[in-house]
């Protein structure tokens, strides 16, 4: 493997996430040790939307899978399988029929897909955000609210020291709560005392080991940010701790 990082002769590689809210593809040429992203796709699949209450995905849902991952396979066609590697995460792994859905999946590809345990999840979403903000040694908490599950890794410069992922999402959560799409008070009281019941196992241990900085990563963190720049709560879209939950 060192031998292919240090080679002179470019190689092309790529990663494909099959998320539970959107499909993520970026593809990048290795040389001498070094990556230049070439290209990035991203589509909003909303594959966890698409379970129905028995935990299968629909047909529709699987639909609007297959046809993204079929354009995502034009674009890695001939790229031999060790230069790809393709995860399924936290809808993968709860649905009934995700094995009949990989199936084809596999077949839009052209690629062999992983489901990926969600402490492998959370140690390569790490990595990706020690990668890309290139992290020193200062300890940080990294957090990720996908559409399934959440995402808590405390860590030091690119070693995480401390995994857990949630059975806890932004899409998950809009269903349980909001399915029809209205928000209130009392609903979002029940959602609040939802998380807080998750987050208790962890809340104990992680204080503890304590962090300098957290940081989120994500559209629907990003979306939050967004949202609290845009109503002047922050001038550059922090977001704090909210004074009214303990």
């Amino acid at each position: 493997m060192s031998d292919e990082l240090n080679s002179s002769e470019p190689r092309t590689l790529a990663a494909i996430d099959l998320g539970s809210n959107s499909f993520h593809m970026i593809i990048a040429r290795l040389r001498d040790g070094h990556f230049q992203v070439v290209d990035r796709l991203r589509e909003m699949v909303q594959l966890r939307a698409g379970l129905d209450q028995d935990g299968r995905l629909t047909d529709e849902a699987q639909d609007r899978a297959i046809a993204c991952l079929q354009r995502f396979g034009e674009r890695i066609n001939g790229l031999s399988n060790d230069s790809v590697r393709l995860v399924g995460t936290n809808t993968l792994r709860v649905a009934k029929n995700s094995r009949s859905f990989l199936r084809k999946a596999k077949k839009a590809l052209g690629h062999p897909i992983e489901i990926i345990a969600g402490e492998e999840e959370a140690r390569l979403i790490y990595l990706g955000v020690a990668h890309a903000l290139a992290f020193d040694n200062s300890r940080r908490l990294v957090m990720d609210i996908g559409g399934g599950s959440t995402e808590f890794i405390i860590g030091e410069g690119f070693s995480g020291l401390k995994r857990e992922s949630l059975e806890m999402g932004c899409v998950s959560f809009s269903q349980r709560f909001f399915d029809d799409g209205k928000i209130n008070k009392s609903r979002m009281k029940a959602a609040i005392i939802a998380a807080g019941s998750r987050l208790r196992d962890i809340q104990r241990p992680y204080r503890k080991m304590g962090w300098s900085e957290a940081i989120g990563a994500s559209g629907t963190i990003r979306c939050v940010a967004g949202i609290v720049k845009e109503n002047n709560w922050s001038d550059d879209g922090v977001i704090t701790p909210n004074p009214w939950i303990s």
